[in-house]
């Protein structure tokens, strides 16, 4: 492409393009260019460190931490490569994202020392690669400790800024109060917010930090004071602060209160507004206030219309508050808007439902044994375009077929066909057990002729004989001679064990059918000679 493009091969158009492509997050071709560099003999880059520095800042935007652990050690092979501090902080940092603590630590172990491979330095020969980590290499540890909910990595982060005689900063003290929070030692978290008001003017974060501690220690009165305190201080706030007090005045029962907050986020918020109120009926429905997230969700439709994570959200709700009417009602409403969708663009004012949605009905309905609902929902969901999955939907379908819908089991075995796809073997046995019971022996058996699979164990004589037994009073007095006479004339021209396997068993359920018959009959004669 460089060729092609008559760009001049030279450190900088190299990596101007790793930064484009970073900024793209196409971190593979970021790897495909340095592999490039590596392979090309001819290319001799001087400044092949800020090359891959910023392969290292575009792996670490793109959430790719095990790539950018790869090339750091990579770095390592090569005089002119070796990491500076800026590399430093690069890896340490998308290590610290991603949580890889143990990692982090043997990466600041290999910065502490001296390089493993010996180097030509005849012209260097004052050259010292070794750095001590610096603030912003702990403050990535306790980005690890967060994700890894690891108390002990904050102490030791003190405890080495303690050595180097450098006081923690107001962000490293933030951060040591979040890795508490995660590890759920309040106390401390309040300990460290008393620290930082000795030497500093707590920031939002601290603040934020603060409020999330009380939330989860159920003090509601407390973190609306914590907030106004900030305030009081002329502290302006940032949307993350006043999202989570709102969600903990939601958590509390308190969601009028909650709703107030939002006029402050949307002086400082970059979130869409439907995030924000999704969020807070979240926030009640995980405190099973079902009636004050109904409340929000009515509210919001003021403001801006509900997405379709916000209506799934709403409809679990209801139906585990045993709110079947009202999340049938909000299901239909989403099935309605289809109705009113003309153009792309209508897709983003109207919300229409997803496999999940169904799936939600579908398991309600099966749940609270509304087959009339089941068949509807079910109905609409091949509508729309969605497939029958064996996993979720085959048990419903078959527990409907025995309450006496028959039409779903129809519906899917038309679904199937068309589509081209396979039918499980217990369809095809219920099938048979359908047609058989309707009269129709020839039709039930074409089933077994063109479906059933003789490696399934749905189609061994065992099986077959739990079905017969199950199914028996089904079926019509001589309908299992038919289906023994019928199999005979299909066995003649073609062998088919799943038949074959079906006629033994329909033998020997008749043979044990006529037995029992007949020490019945013995039995009743013997009782009216003893009365006679």
């Amino acid at each position: 492409m460089m060729r092609s493009a008559q760009i001049r091969f030279s450190d900088h158009s190299t990596l101007r393009i790793v930064q484009i492509l970073g900024k793209l997050g196409n971190w593979r071709r970021v790897l495909q260019v340095i592999e490039w560099i590596q392979a090309r003999e001819r290319y001799k880059s001087h400044r092949i460190r800020h090359v891959y520095t910023a392969a290292l800042d575009a792996l670490g935007k793109a959430r790719r931490p095990v790539e950018a652990l790869n090339l750091f050690h990579r770095m390592l092979d090569q005089m002119a490569s070796y990491p500076d501090m800026v590399a430093y902080h690069c890896i340490a940092v998308t290590l610290g994202q991603a949580g890889h603590i143990k990692e982090l630590f043997d990466v600041i172990d290999i910065m502490r020392s001296p390089p493993k491979k010996k180097f030509k330095t005849e012209f260097l020969e004052k050259w010292d690669p070794r750095l001590e980590p610096d603030v912003i290499v702990y403050n990535s540890v306790l980005n690890a400790c967060v994700r890894r909910e690891k108390w002990e990595g904050a102490f030791w982060v003190l405890q080495q800024l303690g050595q180097q005689g450098q006081h923690p900063s107001s962000t490293t003290y933030g951060l040591v109060m979040e890795v508490m929070l995660a590890c759920g030692k309040y106390n401390l978290v309040h300990d460290f917010f008393k620290k930082v008001q000795k030497s500093y003017i707590p920031n939002a974060l601290i603040y934020k930090v603060l409020v999330n501690t009380l939330w989860k220690e159920g003090k509601t009165n407390e973190a609306i004071m914590a907030v106004e305190e900030m305030e009081n201080r002329g502290i302006v706030g940032n949307a993350g602060l006043y999202y989570d007090l709102a969600r903990c005045l939601c958590s509390a029962g308190r969601c009028h209160e909650a709703l107030k907050q939002i006029d402050k986020m949307c002086k400082v918020a970059n979130k869409p507004l439907v995030v924000t109120y999704t969020g807070l009926i979240q926030a009640c429905l995980e405190s099973c206030d079902i009636e004050s997230g109904a409340y929000i969700f009515n509210h919001m439709k003021k403001f801006c219309s509900p997405n379709l994570v916000t209506c799934n959200i709403m409809l679990k709700g209801f139906l585990d508050n045993g709110m079947f009417e009202e999340a049938k009602h909000l299901f239909i409403m989403l099935l309605e808007n289809s109705n009113s969708i003309k153009h792309e663009e209508d897709y983003k004012v109207k919300v229409i439902p997803d496999i999940y949605s169904f799936n939600t009905m579908l398991d309600a309905c099966a749940i609270e044994k509304k087959w009339e609902d089941l068949e509807f929902v079910y109905e609409q969901m091949l509508r729309y375009g969605h497939h029958f999955n064996g996993k979720r939907h085959l048990r419903m379908i078959l527990d409907a077929r025995r309450a006496g819908k028959e039409e779903l089991l129809e519906m899917t075995w038309k679904h199937l066909v068309e589509t081209g796809r396979d039918p499980p073997p217990l369809i095809v046995t219920e099938m048979f057990c359908v047609r058989l019971e309707q009269g129709d022996c020839a039709a039930a058996l074409s089933y077994l002729v063109n479906f059933a699979y003789v490696e399934s164990q749905v189609f061994s004589r065992k099986s077959w004989s739990k079905v017969l037994v199950e199914n028996a009073h089904r079926f019509e007095e001589h309908a299992l001679d038919e289906v023994v006479r019928e199999g005979n004339i299909l066995l003649a021209g073609n062998e088919n064990l799943a038949v074959r396997h079906l006629i033994e068993s329909c033998k020997e359920f008749q043979r044990a059918k006529r037995s029992s018959t007949e020490v019945e009959v013995g039995r009743i004669f013997q009782t009216e000679a003893a009365l006679v």
